[in-house]
Order: C-alpha cells, then structure tokens, then sequence
C-alpha cells in the first residue's frame, strides 16, 4: 500500500506505520493527511499509533457502519475480522420501515390467530366470564412483561435479522441462545401447524362440510370423531404441501399477500363489535330448541315443537320421530322425552338482557355430557343412562381450567414478530418497544373486551356448543356480527391460511440463522440454501415437523404443545434481561429505560408457572428437549464468546465462593489435596515431567484445586514471550492427561525463586494449594545438576514452613500412564511417623482411578524392640476399620543391632564426595557462591552453628526411637524445646497406634542405644579405622537407620506397584545438604516407583462422618 511509505517518508523516523485498522483504505489521499496531521500533534502517542487508532479516525469509520446489513452473519464477519468498516461491498439501500408498517401491523397480524375466532366463545362458555377474565388476564400480562424485558434487550446495540434467536444467544450465550432457539422454532412450526388445522376446521365444518372425505352423516360418538380427525389429516396434509410449495417457490408472493390477510383479519373483529352493538338495539334471530335443559342438534328438528296441529288435526314433528318408533301419537317415545317439555330460547339475547350473570361462572363439562341451560325444569332419573344422544349437543372433550390456558397462550403468542424483522426497521431501538408494547395492548384490550362482550351477549349454551350445533352449524362468533355470519367465516378463513403462510416462511430462516451460527453441529446442513438465500433444506424440515402436528389432528391437542415451546422462550428472554441487570454487566445499558428487574423476574417466574399449569407432562418434556440441547452445545458446539451473560453468573458466583472460602480452614472433612505441580521445561519451553500430570490425574479423585507451576529464567520483558509459550505447552500437555486444573508461569532470574514465588503466590484467596508435588532431582549427584538438587531441598524446607504437604514421585518416568491399567498388585504404605494422615489417603485417592482400582492397599509399620506388635497390629486394625479404608495390616520389627563397617564406609563416601563437590563448586564459581549466601542470610534462613553442640544434644537424647529420629529430622534439630514438643504431641495421644513407640524411655536406660556418644567407648566396641572417628556421629545413625529401613523395605515390598514412604525432614543447617539426599537415596534403593511423603502438619483424614 503506497500511502503507508509515504506517512513514513514523511515521518522520518524510519519505521512505516501501519494504517490503523478503523481507517477505511480506499480514501487514500485523506489518510495520509490524517496521520500525518496526527503524527506531528501526538508525538506522544507515535508509538501506540499502529496498534490503537486516533479517536477521529474511529468515529468517522463507525459512522459509515450505521446501514446494517439485513443478515446477522455479515455483521458477525465484520466484527470477527477486527474490521471496523464493513468489507467492501455494494452499498445495502437502508432499510425503510417505520414503527406502524415494521412492528406494529406484524404483531397483530401474529397476534390476533385462529383461537379467537374458533375456540374463544367456547372458553368463555365453558370457564365462565369471571374465569375466562383471569385466563386472559394472565397470558397478556406474561406477554406484556416479556415485551418489556425484550424492548431492554432489543434497544441494547444494533439487532441485525434474526430477532428473538440473536437477542438471546448473544445476552445469554450459545448454549441458552441454542436451546432457546430451538424451542421458539419448534413453537413457530408447530404454530404453523395449529394455523392450518384451524384452517381446515373452518372449511370442512363451516364453509363446504360436503367436502368431507369420510362422511360424518349417521355416524354417532367415537366414530365421528375420528372420522373428523381422519378428514382434518388428509385435508391437512394437502394444504400443508401447498403451503410449502408456494412458501418455496417465492416468499415475496407470501408478503404480498401478508396485507391482505391483516385486512381480513381487523374486519373480523370490526364486524364482531359492530354485531355487539347491533344486539343492543335490534337483537338477530338465533333460536335454539331445549327439551328439559338440554340443547337439540339443530339438524335433528325442522320445528321446534313435538307436535303441531295442521287443519285441526295434531301431526307430529321431525323431532318427535327421532326420540320415537314411530309417527303416531301413540307410539313408545324415548322417557325423558315424554316427561319434558320443548322449549325455544333467544341464542343472542344481546347486551342488555342481562344474560351476564348467568355466565359469570364456570360450567366445566365430561365428555359426553349433554349441555344443560342452568335454570329449566328438567325431569330426568339421575340413575338411568343418557338415551339417543346423538340428538342432543354433547361436550367432545372433558374441559378443565388448566385445558383452558393451555389452549387459549397461542392467541397471545406472535410478540417477536416486530424484533425478527429488526433488519428492515428504519430505527429498530426506536421502534421495537413502541410497535410491541402497542400492540400486544391493543391485542389485550381485544381480547379482554371480547370475554366480557360474549359473556354479556349469546346464551350459556349457545356459548359453550363448539362447533355451532345448536345454531344449524354456524360459526358460534359469526351468530354474533354484523352483516352476517360469513364475513367472519371467511375472515378467519384467509387470516388462518395466511398466518400459516408466516409460520412457514418464518421458522426456516431461524432455523437458518441457528445453523449458520454454528452452534448446534448437526444442524450444519440446513444453513445452505438455494442461490438467493431461501432456506430450502430447513423449510423441508419444517413441513416434516409440522406434519407431526397435523396428524395429531386435533386443535385442542396441538395448542399447549405450541404454548410449551413459547413460554419457554419467553421465559428465557425475561430471565435474560434480569440477569443482565442484576449481574450490572457494564455492557448493560439499554435505551429503553422502563425496565426492572423484578419485572422480568414475575415475567419468568408467570411463563414458569403457566408451562406447568397448561399441563406439567410437556413442560417436563419441553425443559428435557432444551436441556438436552444445552448440555449437547456445551459438549460438542462451537466455542463462541459472544460476551454473554451467564459468563458473567459464572464470575459472580466464582467471587461469591471465594469469599465465602475465606471465611476459615476447611474442616477435616472436606480436606482435599489442592495440588501445585512443580515442572521444568526444557530450553523449547516443552515439559520434561509429564508423567507427573498423569500422577496429578490419578490423585484427582478428590478433585480439588491443580495448579501447574514453571519458572521460566529471565526477565519479564525479555522473556514474556518464551513465558507465553511456556503457558501454552503446559495447557496443551493438561489438556492431553486430562488434567482439569491452571497453569501459572513466573520468570525470575533464577529457578530458586521463581519456585518460591510459585509456592507463595499460587491460588487465589481461600483457594489456595495445600500440597505441593514436586519430582525427584535425577541426576543430583553429577556437579553439573549441583542447583537442581539445592533448589529441591529449599523447596522441601519452605513446604515445611509454610506447613504444605509435599509429594515427591521418584523414579517418575516409569510411573503408569493414564491409559494403563494394573490388573492386580499392591499399593504399600510405609508408615513410620504419623504426619497427619497422607500416607492412608493418597492410596484411597489413587484407586479411585481406573489405572490404580484393581491394586490392593497394604500397610507396613516398624515396631522397636519394647513395642507389643500383637497389640500394635491390633489398634491398627481397629484405626482402619474406622477410617473406613481396606487394608492389608502389618507390623513389621525391627530389632536393633549394632551399626555396621558397611554403615561407616558408607558415611564416609558420602562425606569425601561432599567435600569435593564443596571444592570444585568454590573454585568454579566463587563469586556465584558468595552472592548466594548473601541472599541466603538476607532470607534469614542461614543460622550457623557449633558442631559440638549438636553433637552433645544428640548424645542426650540416645534412646530415642526410628520414628522420634525421623521426625525429630524435619524439626529443628538445633532446639530442644521442640524435640520436647514431639514427646509431648506423641505422648498426648497414647491410645492411638499412631505414636507406635512409647516416647518415656527413659535415656539412661542403655539397652537400647543406638549408639553410644563417646567415641572412645566406640573404640571397645570394634576396631575403629582412624578416619572413621572424626565422622559426625549423627550422620552415621541416619545413615544406619536409612539403611535398616531399606532393607525391611525392601524384604516386603520388592514387587509392590507404588511405595509410599514417610520423608524425613531436611537438616537446618545448609551443610547437610549432600547428607540429606544421599540418606534419602539410601532409603529408597532398588524400590522402582516411591513416593514419599511428607504432611502438612494438620490431620487431613478423619473417623468420624
């Protein structure tokens, strides 16, 4: 690009800025002067200039962004491709619809369906005005606080096309936005469904019942049902593949045609209020014949009267023949028909015959029962069965107020109609609020007038007869309105035809837009389409899901099928924008401000409670199907960040936790080992242990807190980069084992510290590790890997003074992986101190792992030679058996001898070779050396002391136990308080086989010394080689213990899986240090795979639940 060398000519400074990336490439000229304007006046930001843009540059690109592509996925390309403008295409003619044509005329038109004019009059019939009110009541205000929590979510930003599914995904991200979209695309087929049946029903039973394929004449109860049903599946079936072919062949024919249907519609009920108020002046004439109270099938009577007298002479009726055998006035009549008389009422009575009250109150029918006028004399035996029923108008479905809702949500679903339209709106965030919320109040105000004025005008029969019986077959509203009935049988005809054209033009394309959003991967076909974008895969797959509802057949069953899916969706959308607003996200500020929280909550929790009041076996069903759909985006989906709201729960409710953690030490009960992993990586930044993530695996049966830890040398701002790539290979290698955990990388001069800072700083707040696991120095004999094993040691002394359990895997390499299994073999516990109870849990944690589950667990303990081991193995039997753990028990003694030849050469190897690698080290690196100690003593952690007087507090305490000298190793040696503080700890607890030796023996008691102090007595004992004398004595009897140990170790667990050792505590002083691992080397010989252990000084484990 030209103009980039010249900014940099004319800069001079000898490095070409980059356009920024906001500032649009094709104005050239304009560009360069820009940024040279701004290079000379912002010296100061010249540096930041090809990174972040000048605020000038910024607006001027973001005002160009104002005509919003109609598809989303255009507005997602161009916020993924970090491209403030959008990618150069032909200018899109902006969208020009205002509030009135884009929101308000689509809502009502979805609004206002088929349940109005075919099952209302029935639901105010059956439920009564009164209940009917609360129904209606209900539903719109579910629906009015929805479109409130919508407006806020709609005028939050730009919504490009995709409405309801877009507002969702991208406020509660892809899972919810997934399964929310599902849902409100299965309401809208199965609306397309409803619509059609209802379709169907006006045509076969109102407008051409002629037309019926299986005829219903003659049929009675169960067979003309399903004759019905059969007819409204053929019929359906047909008028569904029209509606697809006509949907695929051109879908502006179908928006065409949207205003026509809307016309029909508004005249409907126009027609219906204008016939209200006709019946105040002029009532219509709508007889219906009653024998006793109950309503006659108006095709069964030409007159309503059982005789009539023609030329003097009493001839009976039409009706009198079907209640009798025959013709004759003597003939045998049906019982009740004799004892009842024909009565004729009003079926409009109109709005000021005070029929009002009659219907004030529910009347819930079987089915079967004949409808009965509430009020007549009826003369009937309660016992005997209801006699040639077909004559009269019985109830085809037992009705009961939760039927009630369930089919009457439909009609007020249709309330995203103005927000899927979002792309074509002049101003959306204007327009959305107002058109939804006009709408659905007008629509309320409809409905709500509509139960009252039915209520107040057409008679309780006539009212709950539903397909117009009584009335010879009318439209039960049509009785109603004025001109006449067929303004409103055709009105709702095409209105129903025309809202199904919608359901099936809409549902594709969200379906549509789900799948080109990626989320949901089995859905990846139906987002191709053909050329010009209709979705042809998806509508496919709509006609077959609406098929499903067209063979249920019937109205009444489909509707709260379709009123489950929309709450659903409704519910999400409220709970949406409360989440939003309680959670204060800063993205949160929409422009619609008349919006609260709690009024989303009462939104959620109504749509909650009607889903369950329609009928709780869908709603089950429905929340399954959404949260199978969850769980599948959240395993399988797309990883999108859309910056969504649950993300935000997530952090709320991680601060929350953390908070509350604070609060104290977690009990013993729930203590868990929260694991730092210590790795090194190697100079390409890979790890060199991983074996020891597949140990961290295994232990994670207790799944607490893992936090892998390096330390990359170096300074920050030199090594970011090697420490980001470090980050990166330790995720990748926690990924491949599995482990579920954090990687934390420090850089620091040197490895000493930054290991320090790891186990300072790791964790966050009561979330911290409790035990570090940190893997044996290989090669720490070799001069070479002399820092490797210092830092080990340090990192053992600061466990021990931060009171972390330490966990140090030797041999790791050999350690199984995770893919292994062990068919049998032993886990063996050496359990020589008793350190708080690691030892017992880290095998229990191991085989819970599918690697470790078939290994048995075996449990060794040392008795000296004045323990009761018949009683020691008892206790620990007993301890066991309360720990709930299975073990092998044994207790194994170890009988005291004298410290052999072998035992002094030893020492005295380890001694020469620690001095020559004093020398080299001085010698090679001095400098480094002195450096270090100066470090060291600014720690405060060199505390330089007299040999002797070491030498002379271990002759004091001669008689002590293994267990006391290895416990007393990882105490100060250096201070007899607190040797007195383990006899004392010891000594509390008795009864506990945990303090296997009793720590009262008393010191002068010589038959148990190791080892007696004075040299010269050492003399008598056996030849002494003259270099042996100056040996430091303590280090020969670690030494010999280290060695006795081994031995016993070795004897019982040769082939065991996994050894878990006790690990001694390092010297204080630092000269020990070479010591300390050769006695640990010693202690571990010829074993393959060794843990050893080291507590945190708390019990960890409990007996008590």
């Amino acid at each position: 690009m030209d103009h980039e060398i010249n900014s940099h000519e004319a800069f001079g400074d000898g490095n070409p800025k980059e356009s920024s990336p906001f500032i649009n490439s094709s104005a050239v000229s304009d560009v360069e002067k820009s940024q040279q304007y701004d290079g000379k006046n912002m010296a100061l930001f010249e540096e930041e200039m090809d990174t972040s843009p000048m605020v000038s540059s910024l607006l001027s690109s973001l005002a160009n962004y104002s005509n919003l592509p109609t598809g989303s996925k255009e507005h997602e390309e161009a916020e993924n491709n970090e491209e403030g403008a959008r990618p150069s295409k032909k200018p899109v003619a902006a969208p020009q619809l205002g509030t009135l044509m884009g929101v308000y005329l689509p809502c009502i038109q979805n609004i206002f369906g088929v349940i109005l004019f075919l099952r209302m009059t029935w639901m105010v019939g059956i439920g009564g005005v009164f209940g009917s009110f609360i129904i209606v009541f209900m539903c719109c205000s579910t629906t009015m606080l929805t479109a409130i929590s919508m407006s806020a979510i709609a005028t939050n930003g730009v919504v490009p096309a995709g409405g309801s599914y877009y507002m969702i995904s991208r406020s509660l991200g892809p899972e919810f936005g997934g399964a929310v979209g599902i849902c409100f695309y299965l309401g809208t087929t199965f609306a397309g469904a409803m619509y059609i049946l209802g379709c169907i029903e006006i045509l076969l039973i109102y407008i051409v019942p002629q037309a019926a394929i299986f005829k219903i004449e003659g049929l009675e109860g169960p067979e003309a049902e399903a004759a019905l049903l059969n007819n409204m599946r053929v019929y359906g079936t047909i008028v569904l593949s029209f509606m697809a072919l006509v949907v695929f062949v051109g879908v502006k024919y179908v928006n065409k045609l949207a205003l026509v249907f809307l016309a029909c519609v508004i005249l409907s009920i126009l027609a219906v209020y204008a016939g209200v108020i006709k019946t105040a002046i002029d009532p219509p004439v709508f007889p219906v014949c009653l024998l006793g109270n109950r309503t006659l099938v108006s095709k069964g009577y030409d007159i309503c009267a059982k005789v009539i007298e023609i030329d003097n002479e009493t001839v009976t009726t039409k009706l009198w023949r079907s209640f009798c055998d025959s013709d004759y006035l003597n003939a045998t009549c049906d019982e009740y028909f004799t004892n009842n008389n024909v009565t004729e009422i009003q079926g409009i009575p109109g709005v000021t015959s005070g029929i009002l009250a009659e219907n004030l109150f529910g009347n819930y029918l079987e089915k079967g029962m004949v409808l009965e006028k509430r009020g007549l004399a009826s003369d009937a035996d309660p016992d005997s069965p209801i006699t040639s029923s077909n004559r009269y108008v019985l109830a085809d479905i037992t009705s009961f107020f939760t039927l009630l809702v369930g089919i009457y949500f439909p009609s007020v679903t249709g309330i995203m109609a103005g927000s899927n339209r979002s792309g074509d709106l002049r101003d959306a965030q204007k327009s959305i609020p107002i058109g939804t919320i006009a709408a659905i109040t007008t629509t309320s105000t409809v409905y709500m007038s509509c139960v009252v004025l039915f209520g107040a005008c057409i008679e309780g029969v006539v009212l709950r007869d539903k397909f117009g019986e009584g009335v010879s077959g009318n439209l039960v509203i049509g009785t109603l309105a004025w001109p006449s009935p067929w303004v409103i049988v055709f009105g709702s005809f095409f209105s129903t035809c025309g809202a199904g054209l919608q359901s099936l033009t809409g549902a594709p394309r969200l379906l549509q837009a789900i799948s080109r959003d990626g989320i949901i991967p089995f859905l990846r076909v139906f987002g191709h389409g053909k050329a010009n974008g209709e979705p042809t895969w998806a509508l496919l797959l709509t006609a077959s899901i609406c098929e499903i509802g067209i063979i249920i057949a019937s109205l009444d069953s489909v509707a709260p099928i379709l009123s489950m899916f929309f709450l659903m969706c409704y519910m999400f959308v409220n709970l949406a924008c409360a989440l939003q607003t309680l959670l204060r996200t800063p993205n949160w500020r929409p422009r619609f401000k008349f919006y609260h929280w709690a009024l989303s909550f009462l939104g959620m929790s109504l749509c909650l409670s009607l889903m369950f009041i329609c009928s709780w076996y869908y709603a089950i069903v429905a929340m399954g199907i959404a949260t199978c759909i969850y769980k599948y985006i959240e395993f399988c989906g797309a990883e999108k960040e859309w910056g969504d709201g649950i993300r935000g729960i997530s952090l709320s409710a991680a601060r929350f936790a953390l908070m509350r953690l604070e609060e104290g030490p977690p009990h013993t009960k729930n203590w868990r080992p929260q694991i730092l992993v210590l790795v090194s990586v190697d100079s390409e930044q890979n790890v060199e242990q991983p074996r020891l993530l597949s140990l961290t695996n295994q232990l994670k049966a207790g799944k607490g807190l893992t936090i892998v830890g390096t330390t990359v040398q170096g300074t920050f701002l030199d090594n970011y980069v090697e420490a980001q790539r470090a980050d990166q290979s330790l995720r990748k290698l926690m990924e491949t084992e599995k482990v579920k955990g954090f990687s934390q990388v420090v850089i620091s001069s040197n490895l000493r510290d930054g290991t320090s800072h790891l186990i300072q700083v790791g964790g966050l707040g009561g979330l911290k590790h409790n035990t570090v696991m940190v893997s044996w120095p290989r090669n720490w004999k070799q001069p070479e890997y002399h820092l490797q094993f210092r830092n080990f040691i340090e990192v053992v002394r600061e466990t021990t003074v931060a009171s972390l359990a330490l966990l140090v895997p030797k041999n790791i390499s050999s350690y199984p992986s995770n893919g292994e299994r062990f068919t049998e073999g032993h886990i063996d516990v050496w359990w020589i101190v008793h350190d708080g109870g690691m030892l017992m849990l880290l095998p229990f944690l191991l085989r819970q792992h599918k690697v470790w589950r078939k290994c048995k667990m075996r449990i060794f303990t040392v008795a000296q030679m004045d323990d009761n081991s018949i009683q020691m193995k008892k206790d620990l039997i007993t301890f066991l058996y309360h720990l709930r753990i299975d073990a092998e028990v044994e207790v194994v003694e170890m009988h005291d001898s004298d410290i052999s030849a072998y035992t002094y050469e030893k020492t005295l190897v380890m001694e020469q070779r620690s001095q020559i690698l004093k020398q080299m080290h001085l010698t090679k690196n001095e400098m480094e050396r002195e450096i270090q100690s100066i470090t060291d003593s600014s720690r405060g952690s060199i505390r330089r002391k007299n040999p002797s007087t070491l030498r002379s507090q271990h002759s004091a305490e001669e008689g002590t136990s293994v267990a006391e000298k290895l416990e007393e190793e990882s105490v100060a040696v250096s201070n007899p308080k607190q040797v007195q503080l383990i006899h004392s700890k010891n000594a509390s607890t008795p009864t506990s086989p945990t303090s296997p030796t009793s720590p009262a023996a008393p010191a002068a008691d010589k038959g148990k010394t190791l080892l007696t102090a004075n040299p010269e007595q050492g003399k008598d004992l056996f030849n002494m080689k003259p270099e042996w004398e100056n040996l430091n004595q303590t280090d020969v009897r670690r030494m010999h213990t280290a060695m006795r140990l081994n031995e016993v170790i070795m004897k019982k667990s040769k082939e065991a899986k996994l050894v878990l050792l006790n690990m001694p505590g390092p010297p204080k002083n630092r000269v020990g240090n070479e010591n300390y691992m050769e006695f640990l080397e010693v202690l571990t010989e010829g074993l393959n795979r060794v843990l050893l252990v080291r507590g945190g000084g708390r019990e960890v484990i409990t007996i008590y639940s």
